[in-house]
């Protein structure tokens, strides 16, 4: 019979993933499964969310693409598909949402 005090979280080793704050520019390495091959891919932009606690916290990312394009994508942080996470930049905002972001037109957005 298995120990009632142990959970799956327990079991799994927690990478170290660095301390960031929504504001702050990040890169996110994740592996992409393609066709068979699995690569990574980068993905930089700012951090207009976080949400959830242990285990299941998330992280939203925001960037522009081509053509001016707003581009989202939420991570779990401790997916085993997230290679590593580099902080580029630290923002100082005094929000804990971001989401005015989205009508922004500028650059930063």
């Amino acid at each position: 019979m298995a120990d009632s005090t142990s959970s799956p979280t327990a079991e799994k080793q927690v990478p170290k993933i660095p301390t960031f704050w929504p504001g702050d520019t990040v890169k996110i390495f994740y592996k992409v499964k393609e066709e068979g091959k699995e690569r990574i891919q980068p993905f930089e932009g700012v951090i207009i969310a976080q949400k959830g606690a242990g285990i299941s916290k998330t992280i939203t990312v925001r960037k522009i693409a081509s053509l001016r394009i707003g581009v989202e994508r939420i991570f779990p942080l401790l997916s085993p598909n997230i290679e590593k996470i580099e902080i580029t930049k630290h923002g100082k905002v005094r929000r804990s949402k971001l989401y005015f972001l989205r009508q922004q037109k500028t650059r930063l957005a």
